[in-house]
């Protein structure tokens, strides 16, 4: 900076700081871009599912992608009842939420598909669904006919459902469970049960959940 005023050295100076400031931003933004893990949710489900870009639960487990609409209505585990149910809200959209991840420890990812009503997105039905072949395979299954739903939660699965009493609103249940499965021995193992008795009284909040 030979030979520049004290102005001109100030401005070349914050200049630079400014460069290096972006620099650091660009860099952790492009971290951010690249990560990511767990299990990937696809959202409601179209009669042809739009494929996420999220990445893939394991590299080693790639995921193939599958018409979870039809794999629900061909699956002599789901009750008619259900089948009967399972219709378009609006246009192509059906009420289905669609997760891929790794559940059983086979060659492809796990899918998750859980059955909710149009009206008010109350869960009416669960499966995991596990890869043999070009086929897949109904290796969980869960009906009820309040509220039940299942997510993937550090590689097991764990099913929440809504427990009513007579009278209770739609969405105010008396209480909650929440199971733990584990897979093992080709089949999956409740390891953890835990139940939260609700207070519907207004300003009330759950009661302490116990574990079983």
């Amino acid at each position: 900076m030979r030979g520049l005023g004290p102005e001109a050295r100030r401005s070349l100076k914050a200049a630079s700081t400014v460069v290096t400031v972006l620099a650091a931003v660009g860099l952790s933004l492009t971290a951010c871009s690249t990560g990511g893990a767990g299990a990937r949710d696809e959202g409601p489900a179209r009669s042809e599912p739009v494929v996420s870009a999220s990445p893939s639960p394991s590299a080693s487990v790639p995921t193939k992608k599958i018409d979870a609409v039809r794999l629900v209505k061909n699956d002599p585990k789901v009750s008619q009842s259900i089948k009967r149910d399972l219709k378009p809200c609006t246009g192509n959209s059906y009420p289905i939420t669609v997760t891929y991840g790794n559940l059983t420890g086979g060659p492809s990812s796990d899918v998750v598909v859980n059955v909710q009503t149009c009206a008010d997105s109350v869960g009416i039905g669960s499966y995991v669904y596990r890869a043999q072949g070009d086929k897949y395979e109904n290796v969980f299954s869960a009906e009820e006919p309040a509220s039940v739903y299942a997510e993937i939660d550090r590689g097991d699965l764990v099913v929440t459902k809504q427990l009513y009493e007579k009278g209770d609103d739609v969405a105010y249940p008396s209480g909650e469970e929440v199971i733990t499965y584990h897979w093992s021995s080709n089949r999956f193992t409740e390891t953890q049960r835990t139940r939260s008795d609700f207070n519907n009284s207004v300003g009330a909040g759950p009661t302490a959940p116990y574990v079983d």
